[in-house]
């Protein structure tokens, strides 16, 4: 058994800074060369710490940047216009493509992979749907489906026939 400074958090073994016990040949063949941990040395132990100082500032700036993304989406209402048929059932749903386009309009550029909807929206209504932005943050949009000639608000009757 050999002990190793681990550089990086690696999955069912531990977090960055931690002296962990491994095998010879996994910390030789695996963990060493990736850059994944250090042999546990005094100066070793000072760089990984310098490291995981400047990864917590990085971590807390990218935090507040997220945290002023969420308010600012949160403050959305995304009604999209669709199509329906007798049965109330959209003719196209709403995707993750779909929000990421409506955010990117309002100059908010999202990665539609962090937009958390597990099935595309099928029905008329209103629904909250998240969006990861940090490993911390998420933030709820709100998005109403409405029937194609209806502005969705009072019900009126208007002539918007482009999808949003």
């Amino acid at each position: 058994m050999k002990k190793v400074l681990l550089r990086e958090t690696v999955e069912h073994l531990g977090q960055r800074g931690e002296v962990v016990k491994v095998a010879d040949g996994y910390a030789r063949n695996y963990l060493l060369p990736r850059n994944l941990a250090l042999p546990v040395t005094k100066s070793n132990q000072r760089q990984v710490e310098r490291e995981r100082a400047a990864a917590a500032a990085r971590e807390a700036e990218e935090r507040v940047v997220a945290q002023a993304l969420a308010l600012r989406i949160e403050a959305l209402h995304c009604v999209m216009v669709r199509r329906v048929g007798a049965t109330e059932t959209l003719y196209g749903s709403v995707t993750s493509a779909d929000l990421a386009e409506y955010l990117s309009s309002q100059q908010i550029e999202i990665d539609r992979r962090k937009i958390v909807l597990g099935d595309p929206i099928k029905m008329l209504g209103e629904s909250m749907v998240p969006i990861k932005l940090h490993r911390t943050v998420t933030a709820q949009l709100r998005v109403s489906v409405v029937r194609e000639g209806t502005d969705g608000a009072d019900g009126e009757v208007t002539d918007v026939k482009s999808e949003v």
